[in-house]
C-alpha cells in the first residue's frame, strides 16, 4: 500500500538534504517542533496543510512543487506512466460548464 504521509516526508527529506540544510535548521525557521519534523519526514506522522505551507517556507520552496513531486512519485509507485497521468489529467475539465454557473448564480442571488 502506498501511504502519501511516506512520500510527503521522502520529498521534504530530499529537498532539505539537497539544500545541505539540517531538521534543526528548517524545523526553527518553520517553528515546528524539531522531533515532530523529524517524524514527518520519517513518514511516522500526517503534516497538516499549514504545517507543510510552514516548511515549504521555511526550504524557500513552494508547496505547489513539493507537492507534485510527491504526486510523480505516487504516480510511478502506482505503476503509471507520463502518457496515462496526460490522459488522466485531460479528462479534467479547466472552465465549468455554463449551466452549472447559471444555477450557483440563482442559488446565490
Amino acid at each position: 500500500m502506498v501511504l502519501v504521509r511516506q512520500e510527503i516526508g521522502d520529498v521534504l527529506r530530499d529537498v532539505r538534504l539537497r539544500q545541505g540544510r539540517t531538521l534543526r535548521q528548517v524545523a526553527s525557521r518553520a517553528s515546528v517542533a524539531l522531533g515532530y519534523l523529524s517524524e514527518v519526514e520519517r513518514g511516522q506522522k500526517e503534516a497538516s496543510s499549514e504545517i507543510l505551507a510552514s516548511v515549504a517556507d521555511a526550504l524557500e520552496v513552494p508547496l505547489s512543487r513539493i507537492l507534485r513531486e510527491v504526486g510523480d512519485r505516487l504516480a510511478v509507485l502506482e505503476g503509471l506512466s507520463y502518457g496515462e497521468l496526460d490522459a488522466i489529467g485531460s479528462t479534467v475539465p479547466d472552465t465549468l460548464p455554463d449551466e452549472l454557473v447559471a444555477e450557483f448564480d440563482a442559488v446565490v442571488r
